[in-house]
């Protein structure tokens, strides 16, 4: 009964908030025009063209990628039994961030277009990469804190050269580059729209198959194995699964923090559950009840000027991990 109360409670606030990003923006739109531009009565005004050009696709880019970094955290915090450990401070969005980089100021240093496709998979080679290191270091460290420790260092690592790679570039890499490392929803297309829907999509219901399996593997290594899950295929797949759907958040919308970690830890604790069959869908919608929320506060609150979404997703998802480091001293401990 709870568990549906607090999903009837996304969705209105999630209806809420569409509403809210298609009305208010620098230039507003009156509920009459957007819903005769939504039926095609206004085709060709400005009410359309501001619409279904710029709101729309931006409103529905917020949507899957905020679904995409929560569910990323969810699997994260599944494979490291870690409820800290997500895409950002596991450094996984900052190597996604210097490979997406580094193909950007190569394509556009030699006058060449990057598409899509080509970011997603330089994103994805950045996630495996910081990946892999933070599984050698998970291998070796005895304690919690050890392993955020290294992520945050790698972060860093990543981060540094990044803005190493920025400052050697030319000055039409630096515009680009710039404006999508602070992270952002703006500029999307319905190409782009298209194109990242399959891929968080297709991703997410393989996570949602791999319910049961992960219900097993929250209750320990051994009972898993007892009912028949493989845990070296099963381990292999959250890690595949995490990086396409960091990769494609990075790939489309820059690094965007504390979102993976804040929300599925919110939603566990509303839910009073950890059945993935329940947080799945709950942490989707809530990822995207959280940076619909974040990218309406971004573009109003100093309209015209813009504040990056990571920014604020960090005002308020930041206080949610330091509310559990504080209620969690083993994580500190060991």
């Amino acid at each position: 009964m709870k568990q549906r109360i607090i999903a009837v409670s996304l969705l209105s606030l999630f209806f809420a908030l569409l509403i809210l990003n298609v009305l208010i923006g620098s230039q507003k739109i009156s509920i009459g025009g957007a819903v005769s531009a939504v039926l095609g009565h206004d085709d060709g005004g400005i009410g359309y063209d501001l619409l279904w050009k710029i709101r729309l696709p931006r409103l529905c880019a917020a949507v899957i990628l905020g679904g995409a970094l929560a569910l990323s955290g969810f699997l994260l915090q599944t494979f490291f039994n870690n409820p800290i450990a997500g895409p950002f401070v596991l450094g996984i969005s900052s190597g996604a961030k210097l490979t997406v980089a580094l193909c950007m100021v190569f394509m556009l240093g030699r006058n060449a277009t990057t598409s899509s496709v080509m970011l997603i998979t330089a994103a994805f080679a950045g996630a495996m990469l910081s990946m892999g290191f933070v599984l050698l270091v998970a291998r070796k460290a005895t304690r919690s804190s050890g392993l955020i420790i290294s992520g945050v260092m790698i972060g860093y690592i990543c981060s540094a050269v990044t803005d190493f790679v920025i400052t050697f570039a030319n000055d039409e890499s630096i515009v680009n580059l710039h404006g999508w490392s602070q992270g952002s929803f703006s500029g999307m297309s319905w190409d782009n729209v298209r194109l990242m829907a399959a891929v968080v999509f297709t991703v997410s219901g393989c996570a949602f198959l791999l319910s049961k399996p992960i219900g097993a593997y929250q209750l320990g290594e051994g009972y898993a194995r007892s009912v028949g899950v493989n845990i070296k295929m099963f381990r292999v797949l959250l890690v595949l699964l995490s990086s396409v759907l960091c990769a494609c958040v990075t790939a489309f919308a820059g690094p965007v923090s504390f979102v993976g970690v804040a929300v599925p830890h919110l939603i566990k604790a509303l839910a009073k559950t950890a059945k993935p069959v329940v947080v799945i869908p709950l942490c989707f919608l809530g990822g995207a009840v959280f940076c619909l929320g974040c990218d309406l506060i971004a573009r109003t609150v100093f309209a015209p000027s813009e504040m990056s979404i990571s920014s604020v997703s960090s005002l308020f998802g930041a206080p949610v991990v330091i509310y559990m480091m504080a209620r969690k001293p083993s994580l500190q401990g060991g």
